[in-house]
């Protein structure tokens, strides 16, 4: 490679890798994304996305940044025509949780898309990856070339276990959940990185169903778990997807997983603290079996406090830290740490100055320590997790947010504080300002509901499709 000629490696064409291959391709000559997988020629799932196949959600502050990140793609009108639904979380949703039903407002409120994860992988990788030109190659990264001063590749697996190097100026690691970060770093002399994990056991089952006749406008319906019951969470949620579909995505904690067959399967959603969920595809025709997937758990690696960090690389997405897919914040965290990615090269004028790498990894883990603190604050409460139990910081922190979530159930101010974080709009920090703090403590405004708040349309649907 000549001195002059400078090349960006990214490990991993997902979501993350696609991004950050966009991110870097205005400061370098050429971008090459190693992938393992066969990718798929179309909108199809593959079998390296383990959650895959259940309900993913776009936040608004995600694609805020990936549209930041490529502005000119227009990713949100290209789902919007393929099928995606946009959600405004203010009136288009039904949600039941662990203090009683929010009520729906006339504000809309944050915004969200819902799609199948292979349909938003796809539409990436075709408006934002393609344009860049960059070289997506069929290859198995199997560590780093270079030291602990400075990544200098990446080496590549070969036939007969010889080892190729494919040489970088910067290299990304998007691998995924199946992300060999620690030990990459540590052939490289890096060691000492702090890796957690909080499990709550959780379990996905997913069956996708055709949306009945005069039921397309039914809002997202979502019943969440309840942390604070003492017993294992429950959860399920209706998802408007593309083609006039309904995925429908149950999730339950260590001790009360969902079945895979289909009478369990719709059992268990009858048996939700609301019924709403069954009742909405009791009827309903299945278009799918039902796919179950336990790749849930909480686990962080914390890069960005590691004593020693090598020029060149960096890690993002979920070889960073993954969540409880539950709490929907793990394809905006990526879309933020390669919008990170973005802006920190572009301020450095490149991807050789010095210090950047460490920058970035240390400004990429900010929108992970609130999807974290989230996800870890509420999965600390069951009683089968594994790794953390609720501490004195936990017991303060978890009062505060279920008395604004109770707040929010009758108090526009206080649903608008728990959205823009939700959306990944806003830090914690949001939840905290002095006019949030007398909302919360002034609670709800208004009586709590003893059912989903329905329009007579949306009752009259629910009626014709589950009759009393």
């Amino acid at each position: 490679m000549s001195p002059t000629h400078r090349r960006a490696v990214v490990i991993g064409a997902g979501l993350a890798g696609a991004l950050a291959a966009a991110a870097l391709r205005p400061a370098v000559d050429e971008v090459v994304v190693l992938e393992r997988d066969d990718l798929p020629g179309g909108p199809e799932h593959r079998k390296g996305l383990p959650q895959g196949r259940h309900a993913h959600l776009l936040m608004a502050g995600g694609l805020a940044a990936l549209e930041e990140l490529a502005p000119d793609a227009d990713v949100r009108g290209r789902l919007l025509a393929a099928g995606a639904q946009e959600i405004a979380l203010g009136w288009g949703m039904l949600a039941h949780t662990s203090e009683g039903w929010l009520r729906r407002w006339r504000h809309d409120g944050p915004r969200m898309l819902t799609c199948t994860r292979a349909l938003l992988d796809w539409t990436v990788r075709e408006a934002v990856l393609a344009p860049t030109g960059a070289e997506i190659r069929k290859a198995d990264a199997v560590g780093l070339a270079g030291d602990a001063g400075r990544a200098r590749g990446v080496r590549i697996a070969g036939p007969g276990g010889r080892e190729t190097v494919l040489d970088a100026d910067f290299v990304v690691d998007a691998a995924g959940r199946g992300s060999r970060v620690v030990g990459r770093l540590g052939e490289l002399g890096v060691t000492g990185v702090r890796e957690r994990t909080v499990d709550p056991g959780l379990a996905n089952a997913t069956r996708v169903y055709r949306i009945p006749a005069g039921a397309e406008q039914f809002p997202l319906t979502l019943v969440q778990a309840d942390p604070y019951a003492g017993k294992p969470g429950r959860s399920g949620m209706v998802l408007p997807i593309e083609g006039d579909r309904w995925m429908v995505s149950l999730a339950g904690t260590r001790g009360a997983e969902p079945p895979s067959d289909p009478e369990g399967f719709l059992a268990y959603a009858l048996g939700l603290p609301s019924p709403i969920v069954g009742r909405l595809v009791r009827h309903a025709e299945p278009l799918t079996d039902v796919h179950v997937s336990r790749s849930t758990s909480n686990t962080r690696r914390r890069l960005e406090r590691a004593a020693r960090w090598p020029e060149g690389f960096v890690a993002l997405g979920d070889a960073v830290a993954t969540f409880n897919p539950a709490y929907g914040q793990g394809m905006s965290v990526a879309a933020l740490g390669a919008l990170a990615l973005a802006e920190e090269v572009r301020r450095a004028g490149g991807v050789t100055a010095p210090g950047l790498a460490r920058r970035v990894q240390r400004r990429a883990a900010r929108p992970v320590d609130a999807a974290w603190a989230a996800a870890v604050g509420q999965d600390v409460w069951y009683p089968g997790t594994r790794g953390a139990r609720p501490g004195l910081t936990d017991r303060l922190v978890t009062r505060y947010s279920r008395r604004l979530t109770r707040a929010a159930t009758g108090s526009y101010r206080a649903a608008s504080a728990l959205w823009d974080v939700t959306s990944v709009q806003a830090g914690p920090e949001r939840l905290f300002r002095p006019r949030t703090l007398l909302d919360v403590a002034a609670g709800p405004l208004l009586p709590p509901l003893s059912g989903p708040p329905l329009t007579p349309a949306e009752a009259k649907i629910l009626g014709e499709l589950d009759p009393a």
